[in-house]
């Protein structure tokens, strides 16, 4: 009896550090449902009619979840102003059940006066470009997102998609320095799948050789004071998409806002290495404009994409870039917000993705998959609570 009671009393003598330092942390439980109603249209191949039927019009009405997510994150203070962050977020897919466990930013890291540092499974800050100039007022989803074009959006890494999670990532920013601020990611896919070498390749292939020491670098600079918010960045993939191919994204984008509208705008370069000799390339530019309009927020955007050129021969294709005449596009968009509560926005909005006669390129969420030359145009009904 003695044996078992000093036994009770070291556990817990043990146990009372782990309780004292689990009161100093500080978690919180949170998620978002972003729910759409969708009519989306264009010139498409109907599944139900035989192989090789020509494209037809095709209208269809679904519900979709848009980066909707559960997830569960804290902070632990160490001393000395230096503290420990987790977050665990899973992806929901709250229009058919289920959901991927850690699908979305997910990561650990150390926060001080110095900065942050996480390693994890999180965006790049490339893609911290895409608000400044972005559809904000829905919450850069749904197929309103204005990454339809830019970054390639809806593609993977794979493919030449530069707005994705990635794994195997280290990341730093910097404190605010008078508006100013500085990201650099590192992303190592050693045993990831990677596509096959050559242009527009997806073989999705599990020769090691072709996956090791393939990389994802990214960087970013931002200013950020009073009216004007503008940003800089970088990203360049190496091995990713095959053995000695290199790619290269390069964004610039700035908004002012002059109280009654507030105008946004940006410029990308994008740069793949077709084969090992010959490159494709693409350039794009867009508008934005934001104005409080009644109780709620008027979007709109136009981007352009312009054919895609280099020294690949015609007909070279990296996801939705083609080389040759007749191959960009462009996107628009109008949408308008209204916050029914601190917590709960409701929002409607029509989008097209216009292609010319050769391109192939699609919304970046919930794609419709189009033939090439029509265009992808929606309209939609959303409702987001956040909790």
């Amino acid at each position: 009896m003695n044996k078992k009671l000093v036994a009770v009393a070291v556990a817990g003598l043990l146990a009372a550090p782990l309780a004292a330092q689990a009161q100093t942390a500080n978690v919180t439980l949170y998620g978002r449902l972003n729910m759409t109603m969708e009519a989306v249209n264009g010139q498409a191949v109907d599944p139900n009619l035989p192989a090789g039927s020509a494209p037809v019009n095709r209208t269809i009405y679904r519900v979709n979840s848009n980066s909707s997510r559960l997830g569960v994150k804290g902070s632990e203070a160490l001393g000395g102003g230096l503290s420990a962050i987790f977050q665990i977020e899973s992806g929901v897919n709250a229009d058919s059940s289920g959901g991927i466990l850690a699908s979305r930013e997910t990561f650990v890291g150390l926060q001080g006066s110095w900065g942050t540092f996480k390693m994890g499974y999180f965006l790049s800050p490339y893609d911290d470009i895409h608000p400044i100039f972005g559809n904000v007022p829905t919450l850069t989803t749904s197929i309103l997102s204005t990454a339809a074009l830019w970054a390639q959006g809806s593609q993977s890494n794979n493919n030449g998609g530069y707005d994705n999670r990635n794994p195997n990532s280290i990341r730093y920013d910097s404190p605010n320095m008078k508006g100013f601020t500085a990201s650099a990611q590192l992303s190592t896919l050693d045993g990831s799948p990677t596509a096959g070498a050559g242009a527009g390749a997806d073989s999705g292939g599990s020769d090691q050789q072709s996956k090791r020491h393939a990389y994802i670098g990214s960087v970013a600079g931002f200013y950020n004071n009073g009216p004007f918010q503008g940003g800089l960045a970088y990203n360049w993939n190496s091995k990713v998409r095959g053995p000695g191919l290199s790619d290269w994204a390069f964004s610039a984008a700035a908004n002012w806002n002059f109280g009654v509208v507030k105008i946004g705008g940006v410029y990308e370069r994008l740069d793949y290495d077709a084969t090992s000799t010959t490159s494709l390339t693409r350039n794009f530019w867009g508008i934005s404009a934001t104005a409080p309009i009644g109780p709620g927020e008027l979007y709109a955007f136009y981007g352009d994409a312009g054919d895609g050129s280099g020294t690949s021969a015609n007909g070279t294709r990296i996801g939705q870039i083609i080389k040759g005449n007749s191959t960009g596009a462009a996107q628009w968009e109008i949408s308008y917000t209204y916050a029914l509560s601190k917590r709960t926005l409701a929002y409607t909005g029509f989008v097209q993705t216009r292609n010319d006669n050769n391109a192939v390129y699609n919304f970046n969420i919930n794609p419709y998959t189009v033939a090439p030359g029509a265009n992808a145009n929606g309209f939609v009904l959303g409702l987001v609570h956040f909790f």
